[in-house]
């Protein structure tokens, strides 16, 4: 599980993230929602120890910059980072080299063969389409099986098999009892199986619900969102 306490986040006088608190348990899909300039991406980037933050985040009970959350975290960008001169199959070897992996080949030809990269192995990161790049990034993210996942617009670009595929990973990661948190503008991309959604508004969370509330409410998380973003808040600006 991982666990964000009174996080703030300031670029200069603006404030993209205010007092922010949530945590995700362990075999819990969180989604994060929210329009552009929202602080999404900001929250995650402090979550990942890529940004200066104040407040508490943790990761398995270690601060979320130790080694030791470090090695619990797999973390998804919103734009692929791959690198120009490295082949497919030479970022899986940079994982497994910088997570101290043992017996990683077979995991690694699993990863490429599910998401259709085994025949592109051999390409340079500079070769592939942003698509096929987006596709790198989650193998690598997955290599080392990290008990906390990450995902930053993770759907943008894929084809429809990978977008398959990966929906099918979210599954398996939170049947396995990891503790998984999806940014995303494609709501229909999540509405059949996430567990809590936090929706944001000017650097703060306007609302959380869980899936069951959803449910009994006779809404969809769609109408939700749009009446929480565009119309007015509920009381309170919190639905749990």
């Amino acid at each position: 599980m991982f666990s964000v306490k009174n996080v703030t986040k300031k670029y200069g006088k603006f404030t993209a993230n205010q007092d922010i608190s949530f945590e995700v348990r362990d075999g819990e899909i969180a989604v994060l929602l929210g329009p552009n300039g929202a602080g999404k991406s900001t929250i995650i980037k402090s979550i990942a120890g890529l940004l200066r933050f104040s407040g508490e985040i943790t990761i398995n009970g270690s601060p979320n910059k130790s080694l030791e959350a470090k090695a619990a975290l797999g973390y998804v960008p919103e734009m692929p980072a791959v690198y120009d001169l490295l082949t497919v199959w030479e970022h899986m070897e940079f994982i497994a080299r910088a997570y101290k992996l043992d017996s990683w080949q077979q995991d690694a030809e699993a990863l490429l063969a599910r998401f259709e990269l085994w025949d592109k192995k051999g390409k340079l990161g500079k070769e592939l389409s942003k698509g096929m790049q987006q596709k790198v990034s989650i193998c690598c993210a997955l290599l080392h099986r990290p008990r906390v996942m990450i995902f930053d617009e993770p759907m943008v670009g894929l084809d429809p098999h990978a977008i398959k595929e990966l929906k099918e990973v979210f599954k398996e990661l939170r049947a396995d009892g990891a503790s998984l948190l999806i940014s995303t503008h494609m709501l229909d991309s999540v509405e059949d199986y996430w567990d809590v959604a936090h929706i944001m508004k000017d650097g703060r969370f306007a609302a959380t619900l869980r899936s069951g509330q959803v449910t009994e409410a006779g809404e969809t998380l769609e109408e939700l969102f749009f009446s929480i973003t565009e119309g007015q808040p509920k009381e309170g600006g919190d639905a749990k």
